[in-house]
Order: C-alpha cells, then structure tokens, then sequence
C-alpha cells in the first residue's frame, strides 16, 4: 500500500483555519484516516470543536497535546478540503477492499452461488457508497442558470426528457403524455379490465421505440402474449366482425385455447414471424410462475442498473411487490411496508428517468339498484374514484397521474383520477 499525506494534510489545514466542522461536511470519520496518530487527532479536534463552538485547536496547541504532531505537521497547505477529503475517502475504499477480500473465506462459507454474490454486491455498493464524498448540498442561482440553458437545449433536441404517447389521444392531449421519471397508476374493479388495460399501454409504446420492462405478476405468459397479439391486430383491423359491425384482431380465445378459425391461425402464424420486427420497441416479460420474474424492490433497481436501455416499468399489480407486505416498517404503523415501498418505487422510477406505470384494485360498494341492474345484465360503466382504492392506499400519493377505468360488454371508459398533475 502506498504511503499518503492526505490524512496529516488536511489535519494541518483545520488547525491552521480553526474549523473543525471540516470533518462533518465531508463525513469524514476516525476510521477513515490511515494511521492511529491521525485517527487520535481527529477525534482530538473533534472534541475540541464540540467544546469551542465548532473552533479547532491551533498546531502549537495540537503539538502540546501529541508531541509526534510537530514532525508531521504541513504549514499554509494549498490544497482544497474538497480534494484532499476524496483522497482520503479514496484511500480508506481501497484499504477496505483488501480488508473484505482477506474475508472471503468467510464470506464463501455463509454463502453459495448467487447469494455469493449478492453479498460480494451489497458489500463493495457500500464501500463505494462511504467512498463518495458530496462537494455541495445543493444547486445555486448560478448553477441553475447554466443547467436550465443545457437542459432546454437538450429537450429542444430530443435528447433528454422522453415523453411517451398514451393509446388514446385524447388522453395523451389531457395529461401532456407519460413522462419519463414519472409514476402512473390504473385503478379498476377485479376483472374489469386492468391488465387489458396495461397491455394496451405496452402495446402503444412498443410502436413508438420504447424498452418496456413487465412484471406481470398475475398473468402468465402465454395469456400475458394473446392479449398483446389481440390489441395488436386490432390496432391493425385485421377482420370484420358482423356481430359488433366493426374491425376486430384475432380472437383471445381462440389463441388461449389453441382453436384458431383458419383465416385467423394463418394471420396468427404470420405475426409470430415477423413479430421481432413488427414492433420497433423491445419488451422483457417477467411473468407469473416464470423463474425469472423478481419480486422486491431491490431486484428492481439492480435490473434497471444493468439494463439502461429500458424505458418504461410496468407493474401489475403493485400489492404484489413483496416488499408490500414483507418490506421495512419505517414508521411501525400498519400499511407502513406498503407506504415505504410506494416511496421507494417512486425514489428508483425517478433516480433511473424511466416511466412507470401500475395496476390497483378498486372495490365499489354497489347501490341495491345498481346489484338489481347488475342481476339483470344491465350493469352500467361506472368509473371507480381513488377513495375506493382500499388496500396499498400509499401508491396513490407517488402518481402523477391516475387512470381510473371500467368496460361493460366492449364499451369502455378511461377517465383522470386526481394525482399530483391533477384530474
């Protein structure tokens, strides 16, 4: 290990300033220094401040106190606090690493395979982590006047800030489109229509170029791919159906049951084959039952890590995330897992620019009239409101906007729920 000043540099510079709030601003702490003489003197002036108002003591002062000081001492240093306190955060990350390598026997012991792995991971993340040394807290009216400048011309160029159309463009004119860095949510009644819903979503943004990462928690594949196929060639109005006088796509139904009429097995076996190209987007299905569909939040981030070139997150439903119910407790309350990980979804939607979208289930306490409408076929379209949202009430608060939606025998309605962009 090569042998650096840093430590003894930056001491002599708080002594020679009087500021010992230095090591705070920086998160700087004993350990990080590389020697016991220097991890002495820090907690020395660390004391010293605590006692004087943030004051740190002289060098002839420190040289009373730790005779060694003297010899090691470095007058009128020219170097900033800011880079000598990344090279010593540098050094301290290097040291550590060496130090958790010598452990890896260990480490294999307790661990095999990718849980190995993992915890390789989640220990050189927090080495790395510890490493960072922020330089300010926060943007000024100068920073912000250059920044606005190169974003501008950035979005002006298409180059930054993606806006994606939604299927309805009435809708897309409503709400300005789906921002990148923005969370959606669907809320509809059990077996109204969500998922559909979602799939439409994904279908209309498949067309135009998007990277579409799903979690379909409640379908499985197969399902999941005859739903996309069917809202595609109805997009295409590829048959006529005289029952509802209109243009239809290949029946759901029969692609589930394997009972195609002929004209539409024929087009089915077409849009496998050219399916690749069909779309100029790419789609990465995770789906019920499937090994490689994960479930927390965690894995979410490492996966959006790893692959940059994903545009939009589809969750459906979001209760399903496991950290929903299994997740931290922040606040001991009940729901509080499911509040943290609505905030934690929105932290890494946000953090990663990517557009995400889930699904939620409404429960509406139905009149006697409307059951007695209900009993007799009649059942009218009723848009289902946020308060009739009874579980995971906390994924409501993170939406930028809200779609509520409902279908009854082909007819559908899709309206705006309050969300932060309003209703």
């Amino acid at each position: 290990m090569r042998m650096s000043t840093a430590g003894m540099r930056l001491i002599s510079k708080v002594s020679d300033l009087g500021d010992a709030g230095v090591f705070k601003r920086f998160a700087l702490r004993p350990y990080h220094f590389a020697t016991e003489l220097e991890r002495n003197l820090v907690k020395y002036i660390e004391e010293y401040g605590h006692r004087n108002a943030g004051k740190a003591p002289s060098p002839e002062e420190l040289g009373a106190e730790f005779g060694e000081f003297a010899d090691e001492y470095f007058p009128n240093v020219p170097a900033s606090f800011d880079s000598l306190a990344e090279e010593i955060k540098s050094e301290w990350a290097e040291r550590d690493l060496i130090q958790f390598l010598r452990e890896y026997p260990r480490l294999a012991e307790k661990h095999r395979g990718t849980d190995l792995i993992k915890a390789i991971r989640e220990q050189l993340e927090a080495i790395e982590r510890e490493a960072t040394t922020q330089k300010k807290i926060g943007y000024t009216l100068a920073d912000l006047g250059r920044m606005g400048r190169e974003e501008y011309e950035r979005r002006k160029d298409g180059k930054s800030f993606k806006i994606w159309n939604t299927p309805f463009p009435t809708l897309t004119e409503g709400i300005g489109g789906l921002h990148s860095g923005d969370v959606y949510g669907i809320i509809a009644e059990s077996g109204r229509g969500k998922s559909y819903l979602c799939i439409a979503f994904v279908d209309e943004l498949l067309r135009q170029g998007a990277t579409v990462l799903i979690k379909s928690f409640e379908l499985k594949w197969y399902t999941f791919f005859s739903r996309l196929i069917s809202i595609a060639t109805a997009r295409d109005e590829l048959f006529y159906d005289d029952r509802v006088n209109q243009k239809v796509g290949i029946k759901i139904r029969g692609i589930l049951n394997g009972k195609l009429e002929a004209a539409e097995e024929s087009a089915y076996y077409d849009m496998l084959e050219m399916l690749s190209d069909y779309y100029p987007g790419e789609i990465i299905l995770q789906a019920k039952s499937d090994d490689h569909l994960t479930r927390s939040l965690a894995d979410l981030d490492r996966e959006l890590s790893a692959n940059p070139s994903i545009d939009v997150v589809v969750m459906d439903p979001f209760n399903n995330i496991s950290d929903v119910y299994q997740g931290r407790n922040a606040n001991k309350t009940a729901g509080g897992a499911a509040e943290y990980a609505a905030r934690r979804f929105e932290q890494i939607i946000g953090e990663h620019d990517v557009v995400g979208i889930f699904t939620i289930q409404a429960t509406i306490e139905n009149s006697k009239l409307d059951k007695e409408k209900i009993r007799e076929g009649n059942r009218e379209l009723k848009l289902p409101t946020r308060d009739q949202v009874k579980t995971t009430k906390a994924a409501l608060e993170i939406v930028s906007n809200l779609f509520s939606f409902d279908n009854v025998n082909g007819n559908a309605r899709i309206g705006t729920e309050k969300g932060r962009n309003g209703g």
